[in-house]
């Protein structure tokens, strides 16, 4: 194996590694091995495929990406092992650079170093936990919402009142144009809560199942898509269907259906509920509060690109999970903020490198007061992913994987350096 390494700016460093033609032969044998496991050939048994029948079958490049895939996985540690003096941090970047038949592998990978850091202090800091309190007023809106679950309705033929449930076609018009996404079928709109922009909903009132309508509504300055905000809107309205809707009373008999015998039980667990939130929500505030502290008394050396790139498509990737949760689409978002995904992601790096900050800092502290996870503790974390995916072949793989089980001991050392700057800073 041949080796070359070049430094490159902001902590990171490049090494192109060539495997012979001879030694890298070992790996396609291998991954000939893997390849014909996979594939079905008449006459061969799995893994049994010849290479020249395998190749005929599939084609050779198949079969060297396998076998490259292979060599890198067995030959990458040691290079780096050999030739990186400093720490690595984080994913390395590996890209194929050479492979062809009847020649040697050359790939080449990019790792970013563990940049100097000099921590400052971070302890005895007294940062302040709120007291978290709730009032009757947000008991009785969740118990509302709960209500407006529950709601029973009935198609009724007459004029649109308070509280009724409208099915309506709807147009928009911005400067006589038809908007993008603005023609909605079967849109149901409750009459007393905001649609699309306040007053919508009041427009409907008193008419009934046929009747069209057009009107003009602002939309205020402050919206959140920019192409809108302080626009007036023009809207075209039909009238679908009409229902009448039915609260449910909150008796003994509603918060049955909740496993509760009493008004009384479901009130409280309601607060419970809604304190319990607001605690979770308040020690995530002052956490974030405590390490930012932190950070800002810590002093960096250049922050490797890599790892402020990484974090950056985690970001993304977070960010379209949490809109596919809410039933929403990513480009819709994109759209409602007037920006590409290029324009969001700069707007990202900010908050990237606070996080790639705050990591890195968790790290040395770690290391400082001698805090990493038990082995006990990550194989019962492991154990409990493994049930939660039990029905996952591919998921039950990785979770053995012996990255995955980095990937854990990571975790947990961080989270018991994160609960120990707890102890250490916050005051409730």
């Amino acid at each position: 194996m041949k080796v070359e390494k070049k430094d490159l700016p902001k902590s990171q460093v490049e090494l192109q590694i060539e495997i012979d033609q001879a030694e890298f032969k070992k790996y396609i044998e291998k991954g000939t091995i893997k390849v014909g496991k996979e594939v079905k050939i008449e006459g061969f048994r799995p893994g049994k495929v010849p290479f020249e029948v395998l190749k005929q079958k599939i084609g050779e490049m198949t079969i060297l990406e396998e076998s490259a895939r292979l060599a890198i996985n067995a030959t990458l540690g040691e290079a780096i092992e050999k030739h990186v003096e400093k720490q690595a941090v984080g994913q390395p970047k590996v890209d194929i650079v050479k492979l062809a038949p009847n020649n040697p592998l050359v790939y080449k990978v990019v790792l970013a170093l563990l940049p100097k850091l000099s921590l400052g202090e971070y302890k005895d800091l007294k940062i302040k936990q709120k007291k978290v309190e709730i009032d009757d007023k947000e008991i009785e809106k969740t118990i509302a919402e709960f209500r407006e679950m529950r709601a029973q309705e009935k198609k009724v033929e007459r004029k649109i009142q308070d509280k009724d449930k409208a099915l309506v076609d709807i147009q928009m018009f911005l400067d006589n144009v038809p908007m993008e996404d603005g023609q909605k079928k079967d849109t149901a709109i409750i009459i007393g809560k905001d649609y699309i922009v306040s007053g919508f909903d009041k427009q409907l009132t008193n008419m009934e199942k046929g009747d069209k309508k057009e009107f003009k509504l602002p939309y205020p300055k402050d919206f959140h898509m920019k192409n809108l905000a302080g626009k007036m809107v023009d809207f075209k309205v039909t009238i679908k269907d009409v229902f009448e809707r039915v609260l449910p009373e909150i008796n003994d008999d509603f918060v049955k259906s909740f496993g509760m015998k009493k008004v009384g039980d479901f009130k409280k667990a309601m607060g419970d509920s809604i304190k319990n939130q607001k605690e979770h929500e308040q020690a995530q505030a002052t956490e974030r509060a405590m390490l930012e502290k932190i950070m800002d008394k810590t002093k960096f050396g250049d922050i490797p690109e890599m790892l402020v790139d990484s974090e950056t498509h985690n970001m993304l990737h977070e960010l379209e999970d949490s809109l596919a949760q809410q039933g929403a689409k990513f480009d819709d978002y994109l759209k409602s903020l007037n920006k590409t995904k290029d324009q969001l992601t700069l707007d990202l790096l900010p908050e990237a490198v606070k996080r790639v900050k705050i990591s890195l800092l968790i790290r040395e502290i770690a290391n400082k007061e001698k805090l990493k996870a038990e082995e006990k503790d990550i194989d019962e974390y492991i154990e409990k992913m493994k049930q939660t995916h039990k029905d996952n072949k591919e998921a039950l793989e990785r979770l053995s994987s012996a990255d995955y089980r980095s990937h854990a001991a990571n975790l947990l050392s961080s989270r018991k350096v994160v609960d120990n700057l707890k102890k250490w800073n916050v005051v409730k």
